[in-house]
């Protein structure tokens, strides 16, 4: 039993001296998420829980096209930031790869197709689950698919930009913690941004690309065309943007 213990006790040592080098990685971020949560839901969703405040129709209805955004957004990202990065440094999947005659454009637009089928697969299976909560069942279906292959491809790009240009896995928890947080909580998902934080700050909520993506669906769904063509436009500049910039990033890092 002694002997277990001191075997215990030693990879315990271990753990407890990696993390001296590399505490301050998660730190931040483990500080400020109950922040952000505390902010979204209690200052925000609260005032409406404690005062009874109304939703245009049923809440149901307000949150589904959010939920099914933010799904699309968790299937692109995870993706292109954890499992790209693995075969990046530790499979080294990309160097046998680019030794054929795929090249590296072929790598990172591949990865890229291949999450937005990830966030196809993630929000197409939300979005077919909401019909039994009340989502019409009509040719509106359709179109949503549609948006969620944007919102998936602007993820996509997004989340190989960031993957092209971090030296270390740990680093991702300031993306998911300081980035998806926040904009999961403050993209109108859960209670209109707008009536409840300074117009200030409202306005960088609604630039970032969930917020975006939480509008575009909430109109195909809901039949409200009004900001759809900057949606679109948004989704699209963003993710072209950003893809050229990873597959450049990219370049660099498997030629070094």
């Amino acid at each position: 039993m002694t002997g277990h213990l001191a075997s215990i006790g030693r990879v315990w040592l271990r753990n407890a001296w990696v993390y001296r080098d590399r505490w301050y990685y998660g730190l931040l971020p483990n500080f400020f998420e109950p922040v952000f949560y505390l902010l979204g839901l209690g200052v925000g969703l609260g005032f409406y829980v404690s005062t009874g405040g109304a939703f245009e129709g049923d809440y149901l209805g307000f949150i589904i096209p959010g939920l099914i955004a933010a799904a699309a957004m968790n299937g692109a990202s995870f993706e292109t930031t954890y499992n790209v990065f693995v075969k990046l440094h530790f499979g080294r999947i990309y160097d046998a790869t680019i030794a054929t005659p795929v090249g590296i454009e072929d790598v990172t637009l591949g990865e890229a197709a291949w999450a937005v089928t990830r966030a196809l697969i993630y929000g197409g299976v939300f979005l077919l689950v909401t019909i039994a909560f009340g989502t019409a069942f009509d040719a509106r279906l359709i179109a949503a698919l549609g948006a969620i292959a944007l919102v998936g491809f602007a993820f996509a790009a997004l989340g190989l930009a960031f993957t092209s240009i971090v030296p270390t896995i740990d680093l991702f928890s300031y993306y998911f913690t300081l980035f998806l947080t926040p904009s999961f909580l403050f993209s109108d998902i859960f209670f209109p941004v707008a009536e409840r934080f300074p117009p200030a700050l409202a306005a960088v909520a609604e630039a970032t690309p969930l917020y975006r993506s939480v509008q575009l669906l909430r109109g195909v769904m809901g039949g409200d065309a009004s900001s759809m063509p900057l949606d679109v436009a948004y989704l699209v500049t963003f993710g072209s943007l950003l893809l050229a910039f990873a597959v450049w990033r990219m370049r660099v890092r498997l030629v070094q």
